[in-house]
């Protein structure tokens, strides 16, 4: 875990204030379920115990159902219809943490701990056990009544272009800075062939692979994803550490080495490539800290996208069925 130094820690207590005007607060369950926390971490680091990969799965977790009726656990929703269907979220991991973790959490303090804030504080901890930073987590999010798999043709694709991705991120208020900061989780995560193997050869129905791949890169993709091969076979986004969340992402990215084309296209677009040469260029000292702190804020400002608090909503039961 990198530790922030207290200078820099200011501006987090700050967006920590803002958030709080939006019905979330720092240690909302102290008194009605002092171990809140504690327990979800707990059930997070077991987990990761036995499968460290599960670290990216519950954060992108989070980042699907922040992106889908805000903040409120509708990502977890099982059914024919439900969210967690849409093509967008096929391949999505961690379900049975949550679950594990509301289960203990119901034995503890029955109808408190909404599933949308486990989801919250289960994504913190996979990035803090994966060497990453850690934040304090506004809480009191309250779990949404609606899951419907036709709203996930919001989220951000694979295929998007900055203009796209800007697009999506903007209408929930998060901006550009915010948009290359959070694609930095892709330094822990994995893809399936299926959503890049478009790159290597016939992008843009050319027949030829993407120009902009690193040549060393696209023979060790073509090696891992053959023409006719599993598209479900599971690739490495950051090549040079991925079970370490640092900044070799960008320097990926600068390189030409970025798996997805949605995370390549950031180094083509002025406005991003700032920041990602701002990222790539450092290393695990001020400027890496730089980063560990963007993500911390970028973090907290998109676990408040469109959150229900006070008496909207529910707290459910199990987090898979409405109450």
């Amino acid at each position: 875990m990198a530790v922030l130094p207290l200078f820099l820690c200011s501006s987090l207590v700050f967006l920590s204030s803002v958030v709080a005007q939006q019905g979330l607060q720092n240690g909302f369950y102290s008194s009605s379920c002092p171990k809140a926390e504690a327990t979800v971490k707990s059930t997070v680091q077991a987990h990761f115990n036995r499968d460290p990969t599960l670290a990216a799965g519950l954060l992108r977790l989070h980042f699907h159902d922040c992106f889908v009726q805000g903040c409120d656990g509708s990502v977890l929703i099982t059914g024919a219809s439900a969210e967690r269907n849409a093509l967008p979220n096929l391949g999505l991991r961690g379900f049975e943490v949550i679950d594990d973790a509301k289960k203990q959490l119901e034995g503890l303090c029955p109808g408190v701990v909404s599933c949308a804030d486990i989801l919250a504080l289960a994504a913190r901890d996979s990035v803090d056990l994966s060497n990453g930073p850690s934040w304090t987590v506004p809480t009191g999010r309250r779990d949404g009544r609606i899951s419907s798999s036709s709203e996930a043709s919001n989220l951000p694709s694979p295929a998007d272009s900055v203009a796209v991705q800007r697009q999506k991120f903007a209408a929930k208020g998060l901006d550009d800075k915010d948009l290359v900061t959070l694609v930095g989780a892709h330094t822990i995560g994995q893809t399936d062939c299926l959503f890049f193997r478009y790159r290597l050869y016939n992008f843009t129905a050319t027949g030829n692979a993407d120009p902009t791949i690193n040549q060393a890169l696209l023979s060790q993709l073509r090696a891992l994803c053959p023409p006719n091969g599993d598209v479900s076979k599971r690739v490495a986004l950051d090549k040079d550490s991925q079970a370490n969340f640092d900044v070799s992402f960008f320097k990926n990215v600068r390189d030409g080495n970025g798996v997805l084309e949605s995370d390549q296209r950031l180094w083509g677009d002025a406005a991003t490539r700032t920041y990602v040469q701002n990222y790539a260029g450092s290393i695990r000292g001020l400027l890496g800290l730089r980063f560990d702190l963007n993500f911390a804020k970028s973090m907290i400002k998109m676990s408040s996208i469109e959150v229900k608090t006070g008496s909207q909503g529910e707290i459910r039961k199990i987090c898979s069925q409405f109450n």
